[in-house]
């Protein structure tokens, strides 16, 4: 079986967030979206839902437009029959990155869509925090913590995670895959997120403008004589 897909020029993920360290709040909520997207139409949009169970940055692409697409489908799962599935063996370090494996599939449990979702949150916090999951952890390491119910640090400032950013992260790495939203809800929260963001910005455009609308007034003001000195003989 063979995938043939676009050609994407620009490279992965992980070599874009290696290069730009932190993201914008605004720049992370886009490229969100972008996977979010991907992964609901695996999950929703196809006859049998796909799992992906290897999303990470170095899974993910970028088309010319700067758009993400998710690629690399060498570990998904159908769910033909039965609503989870179970690896026919131990996950090992080869098979994928520690850092972005939720813990149902380190304990070599049954996992259904859910595992995405836990995936998606680590990347989406990596780009808020511009490091990886528990970067300073052994990649051996890192699963323990997960299923040990640890999760990454969130060290940039709150106003990184505003409009309800962080709360979406937390619930998407639930230890209890069942309170871990889908990508629909997840696509809904990300577009709230997003035009809030937007109209903050906006807000804070528009004083400036204002400013420079004023500060324009008042040099013309002071370079044309004529309006002077019809304002000072008026007032004579």
């Amino acid at each position: 079986m063979m995938i043939v897909t676009e050609y994407l020029p620009k490279g992965d993920f992980h070599a874009y967030l290696k290069r730009k360290g932190s993201l914008k709040p605004t720049a992370a909520v886009k490229f969100s979206l972008d996977i979010a997207r991907g992964m609901n139409y695996l999950h929703e949009h196809k006859p049998e839902a796909i799992i992906h169970r290897d999303l990470e940055p170095s899974n993910i692409l970028r088309d010319d437009s700067g758009h993400l697409k998710v690629a690399d489908f060498g570990l998904s799962k159908l769910l033909k029959v039965a609503n989870t599935v179970k690896e026919d063996r131990p996950v090992t370090s080869q098979d994928t990155s520690w850092r972005y494996v939720a813990p149902e599939v380190y304990r070599n449990e049954e996992y259904d869509t859910k595992v995405d979702v836990f995936s998606f949150a680590l990347i989406l916090q990596e780009m808020i925090e511009g490091c990886l999951p528990f970067s300073t952890k052994p990649e051996k390491e890192v699963p323990k913590a997960y299923v040990a119910n640890e999760r990454p640090p969130f060290r940039a400032p709150p106003k990184y995670y505003a409009h309800g950013l962080k709360e979406l992260i937390e619930e998407c790495w639930s230890q209890d895959p069942f309170k871990r939203p889908t990508f629909r809800q997840i696509i809904k929260r990300l577009d709230d997120i997003n035009t809030q963001f937007a109209r903050k910005r906006r807000w804070k455009v528009m004083p400036l403008k204002c400013l420079q609308n004023l500060e324009a007034m008042l040099k013309k003001d002071r370079t044309c004589p004529s309006s002077r000195s019809s304002t000072q003989s008026t007032v004579r």
